[in-house]
Parts: structure tokens; sequence; C-alpha cells
């Protein structure tokens, strides 16, 4: 068992998602930044799409009651098990009745833990993420919660864990996110594409796990009217009436009736993800 003494400003359980019920208006969920998660289990020996913990700005405070390995991925921050200083993006020890603290990310968002053996919450849908949008999934940590860790796989020695750090581009101060047009490009004015490739736009502390919200240039409707609801992908840049694009996150509905003016290139929704109130970004069309 994992005990939560404290979670930070937000703490989920998160694997890969729940995808194939979109149709049922279930959204997809799981790791904001998967490729991170992703990183952390392989470094601890489970697959790829055990259930972690998703640290949004850190603050987190966690009690082992078990010996077990570790790793730590995803915005940079520091780590310590009893005063101790852990490295992140590296399979780490902690012994039974060890404390976890983790600092305040430098940059990003959010930071990814996980533990050999994955999180034996119940799952819901094939999947034990949360979704905080449709509540599907194990609910948002609190103090004295207690996570279970998967049966019969942790271990207490080295013997087949052999990375002893995995190496990971910084995260840029001023990304460029790449996207392509459409497909209600249509409805924009003709410069609108170029209005959002031309100017930076900033992050807005409205932004969390559903979406993106930014503030800059106005893209212009070219027609009036509102589209009939339609599905909407991961990474959308769906704009509403006020001329704003916001990115679709992980937990974001699986319909909109606002238009989608371009869609990130799925390589780049990791950086979207772990932008930050307050930060500045480009987009470039692919």
């Amino acid at each position: 068992m994992i005990e939560v003494v404290g979670p930070g400003p937000l703490a989920t359980v998160q694997d890969l998602g729940r995808p194939g019920y979109a149709h049922l208006g279930v959204p997809h969920s799981g790791a904001a930044d998967g490729p991170s998660l992703r990183l952390a289990n392989r470094l601890v020996g489970n697959p790829e799409d055990a259930a972690g913990l998703e640290l949004t700005f850190g603050g987190a405070s966690l009690r082992f009651r078990e010996p077990s390995w570790i790793a730590v991925t995803g915005a940079p921050l520091t780590v310590s098990a009893d005063g101790r200083a852990l490295g992140m993006n590296a399979p780490c020890h902690v012994e039974a009745g060890a404390s976890i603290e983790f600092g305040t990310p430098v940059a990003g968002v959010r930071t990814y833990l996980a533990v050999r053996g994955g999180l034996a919450v119940e799952p819901v849908l094939g999947s034990r993420s949360a979704d905080l949008l449709s509540g599907l999934g194990p609910p948002a940590l609190s103090p004295g919660d207690l996570l279970p860790i998967g049966p019969s796989q942790v271990v207490a020695s080295l013997s087949d864990i052999s990375v002893d750090v995995a190496p990971v581009r910084p995260l840029a101060g001023l990304p460029t996110l790449r996207i392509v047009a459409g497909p209600r490009d249509d409805w924009f004015t003709a410069d609108a594409l170029a209005t959002l490739t031309r100017e930076p736009y900033e992050v807005t502390a409205r932004s969390n796990r559903v979406g993106v919200r930014l503030q800059g240039p106005v893209l212009r409707r070219g027609r009036d009217g509102e589209l009939p609801s339609e599905g909407m992908p991961t990474g959308a840049l769906q704009v509403p009436p006020d001329g704003l694009p916001i990115i679709f996150l992980a937990d974001h509905p699986t319909t909109g009736g606002y238009p989608v003016i371009a869609v990130l290139a799925s390589a780049d929704l990791p950086v979207a993800a772990q932008l930050r109130p307050g930060q500045r970004l480009r987009f470039h069309t692919a």
C-alpha cells in the first residue's frame, strides 16, 4: 500500500486511458503526457500501460508501506525519500515506511510516478484512469487515501532493473506546436490560419486536463450560425465565439459544436500537456 499524506494541488491515478468508447460519450482520458508515464513504467519494469500517479504542480507527500521500486518522470522537480534526494528519470528503491516528498516543478505542469507492479485500483471500462470531466475512475486523491500496489510484483533487489538513468529532452521555454489545418478552417476568415501562426499565444490559468485555454490574437469567423455537435479528437483547436482557441487534452468532451480550425500533430500532444499558465507558445502549420 501507498498512503497519501498530501496530494498537492491535484494528484490522480492515470494509465493510458480507455479508448474505444467515444461513440458512447466516454472520453479517452489517461495520462495527459503519455510518453512520460510510459517511460516511468519502463524504468521499473512495468508494462507501459500500468497505472501510476499524475501530479499537477507537484507538492505531494506519500508514505510507502512496502519496499518498492519507483521512477519519477515528466515535469522536473525535486524528489526526496526521508530527506534523501532521489533522481528523476531513473529507477529508485524506497524502504518500507519511507516518506516521499515532491517539490514544485521548475518547468512544465505534470509529473509522473510509477511503482513496480502498478497501482491496482479498481478499473472502470478497462482503465484505472481518473476522468475529471465524466467522473469515471477513481476520484482525485485526498489525504489518507490508500493505493494498492499490484500483487507479487514488488521487488527488493535490482536484479531485473538495469537502467541507470534515461536521457530526456528539456522542456522548451517557448514551444512551437505543429498543426494540421481543418476540419472547419473554412468557418473562419481567409487570414485566420495566418493569424494563428503569426504571433505567440499565452496559456491562461483556466487551463486543466480538459483543455489548454489561450489568450492572444482573436480568430474571426467567416460565417454565421453554429455547427451541429460533432466528434472531437484530442489535440483539436476548438474556437468558441470569443475567438480564442482551446487545445483539447485527455479529458476533453467527445463532441462539441464550436468549429475546429486545426488539430495538433499527435507527437506534440505531450508538449501541450506540459504548458503552464503564463507560458507562451507558437503554432506552425505542418
